[in-house]
């Protein structure tokens, strides 16, 4: 943890899902939505893990894909971090006093046009998951040391919208880690690297 608290003190900057695409066609008249998403963590047997999850199938965007709890700021939200922790408490079921932040990341702009602010916390001993079956899938660990070594991310590539599109990767067992969540942990990442 360490480590990480020191990684959070580093300066860096906002990242993208264009950084490996600088060549892709952006629509035109973008207006990017602020959104939050929680980077909990928590200690399992010592060992500190990322809490992820894996989106509902049966959701229009993003079905199946694996992502930090989080959305869209709402107009209730006084900020990213108030809209992370709330729709932490909705999908995984995660209370929200138990939740210490440790820190913000840079923002990332997503290739769907949300501006999303990526917030570090711990979470307190004793939590169980509640995923939301109408959005949540599952909810899994993935443990921190796997995730903040630069080595096991890959750059992989598809076709989206007609133009290939490069992402990082860094899958751990059958859980398949990519996109715009995949980038924002290579960001912490390089930062605890330096």
């Amino acid at each position: 943890m360490a480590r990480l608290i020191a990684a959070l003190a580093r300066p860096a900057g906002a990242s993208s899902d264009f950084d490996l695409n600088p060549d892709m066609n952006l629509p035109g008249g973008r207006n990017l939505r602020p959104a939050g998403v929680l980077i909990a963590i928590l200690q399992q047997d010592g060992v500190p893990q990322v809490v992820l999850t894996k989106r509902a199938s049966h959701l229009k965007h993003h079905p199946g894909q694996i992502a930090f709890p989080g959305g869209k700021v709402e107009q209730s939200d006084t900020d990213a971090q108030a809209a992370a922790l709330r729709e932490a408490e909705e999908e995984i079921g995660l209370n929200p006093g138990t939740v210490s932040v440790l820190g913000l990341l840079p923002t990332h702009e997503t290739v769907t046009g949300f501006l999303v602010s990526p917030v570090v916390a711990s979470i307190g001993a004793g939590f169980v998951p509640r995923p939301d079956p109408s959005e949540v899938e599952e909810v899994f660990a993935v443990p921190l040391s796997h995730l903040l070594n630069p080595g096991l991310y890959s750059i992989e590539g598809r076709y989206w919208r007609g133009q290939l599109r490069r992402y990082y990767t860094v899958p751990w067992g059958p859980y398949y880690i990519w996109g715009a969540t995949a980038r924002i942990l290579r960001g912490l990442a390089e930062r605890a690297s330096s």
